[in-house]
């Protein structure tokens, strides 16, 4: 099995998508805000300030976590939309629940933000996990590289 670019990209772009909808108005950007305790003058320097480099350092999180998750994909032969899931979800579990919970614990933030937070990044792995095991490579295109 070989590592899909393609389908890296659109994992990548999906899953940012998602954070952009996952944190806007649509969602969760009200209960994010007020846990967050920004006061009123903090949030609009935050909104004033214009987010084009966030936005593109998040684009290029991202791809590296899609990257590295086709990589995990790939080694464990995952090539089915279940096995993409538990491949999500097991990722998810051992180190975006456990480095965010040490965070969360020395910062003292609200147990409503660490759940919002690791609650993206589920619905991300888990998509990508199973979008990037399922998607076939087509051999004659080039996409692909064997490691």
């Amino acid at each position: 099995m070989r590592i899909n670019h393609l389908a890296v990209a659109v994992a990548a772009l999906a899953y940012w998508v998602l954070g952009a909808v996952w944190y806007s108005p649509l969602l969760f950007a009200r209960p994010f805000i007020a846990l967050m305790r920004w006061t009123p003058e903090e949030l609009a320097a935050v909104q004033s300030a214009g987010a084009g480099k966030e936005i593109a350092l998040a684009l290029l999180g991202s791809l590296v976590v899609a990257y590295v998750l086709a990589h995990f994909v790939k080694f464990v032969g995952a090539e089915t939309a279940g096995t993409g899931l538990k491949v999500g979800f097991w990722l998810w579990l051992g180190f975006v629940v456990t480095t965010n919970s040490a965070t969360f614990l020395f910062e003292g933030r609200p147990f409503g933000l660490y759940l919002i937070n690791i609650g993206y990044n589920l619905v991300g792995l888990l998509g990508m996990g199973a979008l990037l095991a399922v998607w076939k490579k087509r051999e004659a295109r080039g996409f692909a590289y064997q490691s």
